[in-house]
């Protein structure tokens, strides 16, 4: 029996370093991989020479190899809106191993075959942007399913598409995200339109699309996230965790809090250092991120003299730090940060899944969140919630897992048995019965 075809877009697996929609995308080719389906991924980089296959390749791991000048950008960019009313058409993308791509592999998706049309994203925001409308997109194989995982303004004709909706952030809190509000609004309202189906990742996003958007119930699915940390990073011994982040950041094993997500307002990154400092208490807190959007007013009570403190060890003085920035950890040496460390904050304020909270657990760190939302949602009883907005309660809460060792302990076996409500497994069952059901 031939095995259908689901396309997924390779919006976010194209970008250089991963966010959790990226990790989405990712686990889901696999997912859907294992469940049986072939699986092709449609790129947009920048570069597609058309007529060398080496060149192809190439320019999927460095678009630069074919970088136009400005005349012919705008010449190009004219020829692709003159030909979007009739839909662009992906070319393959060939995997030889002429190129190495082993410094990716933790970024790549799982695809019987790569796609690409060169500048796809870009030329997808101008066609909407110019006509208020999706730009038309073919595919050169025949598929059954077209899975768009994020709010893109595009659609496959002939065949059945639907669009994973994470949240609704720029319309929920709209003064933390630079989003065109009114665009974004649209887009969404017309993907919950046309759409074969919605998929979400949260009861709490599921509820905002039917409630904000008019989606019909039946029309929304809420498959939730898996959580899979590769054996490899996830078992490591104790030792070679300790060795990791003691000679890599010169931390101390079990001795430091740990924040890890993009530094920018949805995040509450402000008030979780104001609570931190408040709090007094002497265990560093690390913050591993990129340094997003107002990520200076986030960080605005960081200085020389908040950032560290002074330690006397045998009659010496030595500058510590208190407050310590990573701005990007590799996969491999996140996971020990994550399990070397004594707790992990993560008090967003809004979230559509949350997945830092859940890979915490699954390494056995105890973790405190926010007690609203998605968050509160996926922790359940095995995290310490707290009001994100409440800085004295955030400072309460980690002076509590600073100073329990017992609390910690409790966290640490709830949040494993939690985190495993969340597996492949389930995952599979989930993604199988709603493909099943549009296919």
């Amino acid at each position: 029996m031939k095995r259908k075809r689901i396309f997924f877009d390779g919006y976010n697996l194209g970008l250089e370093t991963g966010t959790g929609v990226a990790t989405y995308a990712r686990n889901l080719t696999y997912c859907a991989h294992d469940l049986g389906y072939e699986v092709d991924v449609l790129y947009g980089t920048r570069a597609a020479p058309k007529k060398s296959d080496l060149l192809r390749e190439i320019a999927f791991f460095d678009p630069h190899v074919d970088d136009p000048v400005r005349v012919l950008k705008w010449t190009r960019w004219a020829k692709q809106i003159s030909t979007s009313w009739m839909g662009l058409r992906a070319k393959h993308v060939p995997m030889t191993g002429a190129v190495i791509p082993t410094q990716f592999q933790s970024r790549m998706p799982y695809a019987d075959l790569f796609w690409n049309i060169p500048d796809l994203w870009g030329q997808i925001d101008r066609h909407e942007f110019m006509f208020g409308k999706p730009l038309i997109a073919r595919l050169p194989r025949k598929a059954d399913l077209m899975h768009w995982t994020y709010p893109i303004a595009a659609k496959v004709p002939g065949v059945k598409n639907i669009y994973t909706l994470h949240d609704l952030v720029p319309l929920r809190l709209p003064y933390t995200t630079l989003d065109n509000k009114r665009r974004y609004l649209k887009r969404v309202q017309r993907i919950v339109r046309d759409a074969d189906h919605i998929i979400t990742v949260s009861e709490t996003s599921r509820r905002d699309i039917i409630n904000l958007l008019g989606a019909p119930e039946h029309k929304v699915t809420n498959t939730y996230q898996a959580v899979d940390i590769p054996a490899k990073y996830a078992n490591k011994t104790e030792e070679t965790v300790r060795q990791e982040v003691e000679g890599t950041y010169n931390l101390s094993y079990k001795n430091y809090m740990l924040f890890f997500g993009a530094i920018e307002p949805k995040k509450n990154i402000g008030r979780m250092i104001e609570a931190y400092l408040s709090s007094k208490i002497e265990t560093p807190l690390v913050i591993v991120g990129k340094l997003a959007w107002q990520s200076e007013q986030e960080m605005r009570l960081l200085n020389d003299d908040t950032v560290r403190y002074l330690e006397h060890i045998d009659n010496q003085t030595f500058a510590r730090h208190r407050v310590m920035h990573i701005d990007y950890a590799t996969f491999p040496l996140l996971v020990s940060l994550i399990r070397g460390a004594r707790s992990v904050f993560f008090p967003s304020l809004y979230e559509g899944f949350g997945l830092p909270v859940l890979e915490a657990m699954m390494l056995g760190t105890p973790v405190l969140t926010s007690n609203n939302g998605a968050l509160a949602e996926v922790a359940g009883d095995a995290a310490l919630l707290c009001d994100p907005y409440n800085v004295r309660e955030l400072a309460d809460g980690m002076r509590k897992l600073d100073a329990d060792s017992e609390l910690r302990d409790e966290l640490s076996e709830r949040g494993l048995k939690q985190a495993a409500l969340f597996s492949t497994d389930h995952y599979k069952t989930r993604m199988r019965e709603l493909y099943n059901s549009i296919i």
